[in-house]
């Protein structure tokens, strides 16, 4: 993981959880954060509101994902375990991932069938955040969902365009990053393009020739 000692990764997980509820990214026990450590996981409790963690109640992992302490963790470790074991392929220092039920992602998907969540409409969106593939519907905790998310990673990575989120068809968006910080900036940057989208639904994207300009400038993933 990051330089961040277990307890500074709990204190986190509950910091950026209370500050997605407090904010509207999440709600009632919807969502969860995990963090991977050097020898497991710490993840956020099974029905669990993000908004009211405590750091000693965080359910600890081991390696292969078995619980060692706290409440009962989130059925989706499943889930995060397949992402860490695909994004890691292409960033090493992937050491949180966030899923939410974000308004407005999970609105674009209840009547647009695309490949992909969102086109190319700002900057920030193309830097920070980049592709976000969908993910066709899975009743929550399906196994099937875990290998396609995974599938998913690996196809772009091996582009040389790798990814930091997927959305899952009518449930939310999964993020990743170094940190919960900075995983919390993506999601973050994710869901305010869509509301964008839903202020916006004819914006065209970016010319390819800014979006080139980008690439060049920022070494932006697109």
């Amino acid at each position: 993981m990051s330089s961040m000692t277990e307890s500074q990764a709990r204190d986190e997980i509950c910091r950026v959880g209370r500050s997605l509820f407090e904010r509207g990214y999440v709600h009632a026990s919807a969502g969860n954060i995990s963090v991977r450590l050097d020898d497991g996981f710490l993840i956020t409790p099974t029905d669990a509101c993000l908004g009211f963690l405590e750091p000693a109640r965080l359910a600890r992992l081991d390696a292969q994902g078995r619980q060692l302490s706290g409440d009962k963790g989130s059925k989706t470790i499943a889930l995060h375990t397949r992402i860490y074991a695909a994004a890691r392929k292409f960033d090493a220092a992937t050491a949180c991932v966030i899923h939410t039920h974000s308004t407005h992602c999970v609105a674009l998907t209840l009547h647009d069938t695309s490949d992909e969540l969102l086109p190319a409409l700002t900057p920030y969106f193309v830097m920070k955040v980049g592709h976000v593939p969908v993910i066709p519907y899975h009743r929550p905790g399906a196994a099937e969902a875990a290998h396609a998310v995974a599938e998913t990673i690996e196809r772009h990575g091996a582009t040389g365009m790798p990814i930091r989120a997927v959305m899952l068809s009518r449930l939310g968006p999964n993020v990743w990053h170094e940190t919960p910080a900075a995983a919390m900036s993506v999601l973050e940057e994710l869901e305010e393009t869509a509301r964008l989208r839903a202020l916006m639904p004819a914006a065209l994207p970016l010319p390819e020739e800014h979006i080139e300009d980008l690439r060049r400038t920022f070494g932006a993933r697109w």
